[in-house]
């Protein structure tokens, strides 16, 4: 999910919104909103489906909001005005990790139940949050769902050292080759493989168990 930090006004500012903007007399929504995306954050987009709900924004607006699908290059998004200052991607258990503003805040349910149903399930470890950026943007650039989380280690409370996580839809083959070149693991936590199949040998030491 990608939340963009408001600028202004001065009571939004600091805190999180949906990207997006108004539709226009005429325009049709999905029109609107693809439109939208690409002058705010330069990035082509085609619309899914919308999400349920409608939350009343003073007396002659309301939001909306959908899920969409990244048809462009995705890799170097930023803001393309001065409305916002910071984007960022969350993964389904982050949502909760900003201040979002009070309108968007009823879509978050179902955003996080659309994230743990098509969740990735090939899983990078990293201890460079650096490596672990890059491994994701690289993903994403080839056309792969792909965010970072920080990890958590069994029995220890101390963030200095938690290693960093890419989460991620690819081939394992196409995240293996990541991992090979900026030092990473595969989490052990990977389905089987299929019988006859040569076995994944590891390089690097892996967790017998994730923490839950």
């Amino acid at each position: 999910m990608l939340a963009a930090r408001r600028t202004r006004p001065p009571e939004a500012a600091g805190r999180w919104e949906l990207p997006g903007g108004k539709v226009e007399p005429g325009e049709r929504a999905d029109d609107a909103l693809e439109r939208e995306l690409h002058e705010e954050l330069g990035v082509d987009v085609e619309v899914v489906r919308w999400l349920a709900g409608a939350v009343p924004i003073g007396d002659r607006h309301e939001l909306t909001a959908a899920l969409v699908r990244i048809t462009g290059e995705a890799d170097q998004l930023e803001p393309h005005d001065d409305t916002h200052d910071r984007l960022r991607w969350l993964g389904p258990d982050e949502l909760d990790d900003v201040d979002w503003l009070e309108p968007d805040r009823p879509f978050l349910a179902e955003v996080a139940h659309e994230l743990h149903r098509a969740a990735p399930t090939v899983r990078g470890v990293f201890f460079d949050e650096d490596d672990a950026a890059e491994a994701a943007r690289r993903l994403r650039h080839d056309g792969y769902d792909a965010y970072v989380e920080r990890e958590r280690l069994a029995g220890e409370d101390d963030d200095e050292d938690h290693p960093w996580a890419v989460l991620t839809d690819a081939p394992v083959v196409a995240l293996e080759l990541l991992i090979d070149e900026l030092d990473g693991w595969l989490d052990e936590e990977q389905d089987a493989p299929v019988a006859g199949s040569p076995l994944d040998l590891p390089t690097q030491p892996r967790r017998i168990k994730r923490p839950t």
